[in-house]
């Protein structure tokens, strides 16, 4: 009886090894410093998007990862907004070299009236998310200067 416990008791082993090792490792917040590359697109007038811009310049970057720290994220709201975004931006992120970009879409409203921003993410740990003036300010400038 005991043979067959330990042969039962090594397989069930080396599945669970082989498990964990399968295991996807994008972790459940992630980090910022992984970001890669920001593909910003202008929405026009009639509603469609101008040709995208990439950044990819590190001194872009950095200042873009800051202003996200500053989002207050609301993840389980839905909200409708009433007119097209401003602006769509994708941040890609690289938090492994054997597994691809993790793409992250973000919608972005400029409040002309109270000079903040209102962003929706495609993120569920993020969803809605809104940024005060200073911080709205400085994406603004960084998004529709380049």
């Amino acid at each position: 009886m005991s043979n067959k416990m330990n042969i039962c008791l090594v397989i069930f082993l080396i599945i669970s090894i082989f498990l964990v090792g399968c295991v996807n490792k994008v972790p459940n917040k992630f980090d910022l410093k992984q970001l890669t590359r920001v593909d910003i697109e202008v929405v026009k007038a009639d509603g469609s998007y101008e040709e995208s811009v990439m950044i990819t310049d590190e001194e872009t970057g950095d200042a873009i990862r800051k202003v996200i720290k500053q989002i207050k994220w609301e993840p389980n709201v839905e909200p409708k907004m009433a007119r097209k975004e401003d602006v769509k931006v994708t941040l890609f992120f690289n938090f492994d070299k054997n597994i691809p970009e993790r793409l992250f879409e973000y919608q972005i409203w400029f409040n002309q009236n109270n000079d903040t921003s209102t962003i929706i993410s495609n993120n569920e740990k993020e969803g809605y998310g809104t940024l005060d003036k200073v911080n709205a300010k400085i994406l603004e400038n960084i998004l529709l200067n380049k």
